[in-house]
């Protein structure tokens, strides 16, 4: 059994192979997580991760799943995306349909120059979400896949709406409350 420590202030323990600022969503054996690196942030950013209010929402078109979120002080009434395959895992790491359903997604701040961990939240999903989740990527694991149409198809996706109309047309919403939290988040 391995274990990651992650810990706020420091390196992010886990590798990011996507280059830049944005938003990596993933759904594998080990659970579910959001990423979002940013290059540049501030205590109010932090804080608003950490503890404010954000929507996150499923879109799906063509065999692709969208995660889309709005997070209350770090984007101004704007949504972001990233697409979603199980198709890009390895076998050995999708996620396990025969388990019951993830119950909950964690979220993590990363600073895109540095790589270190800014801050980090853990999110209970509600029952559609879960479920609409789990379905979504169940039928594109039963389906057949090539990388290449795949990323045209995300394309297509993105010159025909934006994040924001994305969400007008989700399959799934979760709300998230401001909180603060109660106790230290467990470590993963």
């Amino acid at each position: 059994m391995s274990y990651t420590n992650f810990q706020v202030g420091e390196k992010f323990p886990l590798p990011i192979s996507t280059p830049g600022e944005g938003g990596l969503f993933q759904y594998d054996i080990n659970g579910l997580m959001f990423i979002l690196k940013l290059n540049k942030t501030d205590i109010i950013a932090v804080e608003a991760f950490r503890t404010g209010k954000m929507e996150l929402a499923l879109f799906a078109e063509n065999d692709i799943l969208f995660f889309l979120y709005k997070i209350d002080g770090i984007f101004k009434d704007d949504w972001g995306d990233c697409p979603y395959s199980v198709k890009f895992q390895k076998a050995a790491m999708r996620p396990d349909f025969n388990k019951p359903q993830e119950s909950e997604i964690h979220l993590y701040l990363v600073d895109n120059r540095l790589d270190v961990l800014l801050a980090m939240r853990t999110i209970k999903l509600n029952d559609e979400f879960k479920t609409k989740l789990r379905t979504a990527a169940q039928e594109q694991l039963n389906k057949p896949f090539n990388s290449t149409e795949y990323m045209a198809s995300v394309q297509n996706v993105w010159r025909k709406y934006t994040s924001a109309q994305m969400r007008e047309k989700a399959i799934a919403i979760q709300n998230v409350a401001f909180a603060l939290p109660t106790k230290t988040p467990p470590l993963h």
